[in-house]
């Protein structure tokens, strides 16, 4: 049985590709295709085996866990098991602490591969910087975080890690794993083309009437009425209506260049790290957004997960 890592990241459209999986699980078990989502990675299953400082003792016994249940699926008959969950790089708020785009998806990534044993496949969905970073902020503000300060800006911007580097770190933690990497501005509205092109599935299930937007960011009215709702100051939010841009024009066209100049060392081979597939479909790809969600989305930040809005 070959496993197949869906990495996310956050904030890049994880929960459509996840929601859109979970509602096709029967049809990809009929392929051969095993499905665990975080409703299976966050009950327990990856507890204690990628949580610095976790005792040796700890981590042995969440690897084994892992192995077990990866041996369970094998004996039930799959030829294919893809896990998809986006903690596996770290967290939203562990990015924000530190400052820097996933510090740690090595050494978390080279504890996984101890319950797994080995990795057939891992796939990365990146996202333009300054559109990432801004998600992150209004998921977190959404989730309590109080408005950033002018310095917390800064300091992202100061900082030169981006996905390349994050990228080189996955493909040193999973030696001998194929690593794709698909770009959130082409696959977002896509999970049945992501889904291919992750796992070669033969024939992929029809997305819902209307398609999968799950789990979308907050947008400026709803982050100004969860402000009002707590009392806290929202005067300096921009005024009007979509989306929030914590970065001031300049700052964002420079994490844009920096997001080009990856996309650039990619399709230039990646030193022969990672492969980048760009087209989701070239003939039929969609260029319009679903609909918004109406459901609530998961939070990333913890094993169970709290209720809230995001995206």
């Amino acid at each position: 049985m070959d496993i197949i890592l869906h990495l996310g990241a956050h904030r890049a459209a994880s929960t459509s590709f996840q929601t859109y999986l979970r509602g096709a699980d029967a049809q990809l078990a009929g392929q051969g295709i095993g499905v665990w989502g975080p409703w299976r990675t966050r009950k327990g299953l990856f507890h204690g085996l990628m949580e610095p400082g976790a005792r040796p003792g700890d981590a042995e016994r969440a690897a084994g866990r892992v192995r077990l249940a990866a041996e369970a699926a094998a004996r039930r008959g799959l030829a294919v098991l893809l896990v998809s969950d986006e903690n596996t790089l770290g967290t939203p708020r562990a990015c924000l602490r530190a400052r820097k785009l996933y510090p740690a998806a090595g050494p978390r990534l080279a504890q996984l591969l101890r319950g797994f044993g080995s990795v057939e496949r891992a796939v990365l969905q990146i996202r333009s910087s300054e559109m990432w970073w801004a998600s992150v902020l209004a998921h977190l503000v959404a989730r309590g975080m109080a408005l950033p300060e002018p310095g917390l800006i800064d300091h992202l911007i100061a900082q030169r890690r981006g996905w390349r580097e994050v990228i080189a770190d996955v493909a040193a933690a999973l030696p001998g794993t194929e690593l794709l990497v698909t770009p959130f501005e082409r696959f977002a509205s896509r999970p049945d083309q992501l889904l291919k092109r992750t796992t070669g599935v033969l024939f992929t299930p029809p997305l819902p009437s209307g398609g999968i937007w799950a789990h979308r960011g907050p947008s400026l009215p709803e982050l100004r009425a969860l402000l009002d709702e707590r009392g806290e100051d929202a005067s300096s939010l921009p005024a009007g209506e979509g989306r929030w841009m914590p970065f001031t024009p300049v700052q964002a066209a420079d994490l844009r260049e920096r997001y080009a100049d990856d996309l650039f060392w990619l399709r230039a081979g990646a030193d022969g790290l990672a492969r980048l597939t760009e087209d989701p479909e070239p003939a039929t790809a969609s260029t319009n957004w679903p609909p918004a969600s109406k459901e609530r989305g998961r939070d990333d930040d913890g094993q169970t997960g709290r209720l809230a809005h995001s995206g």
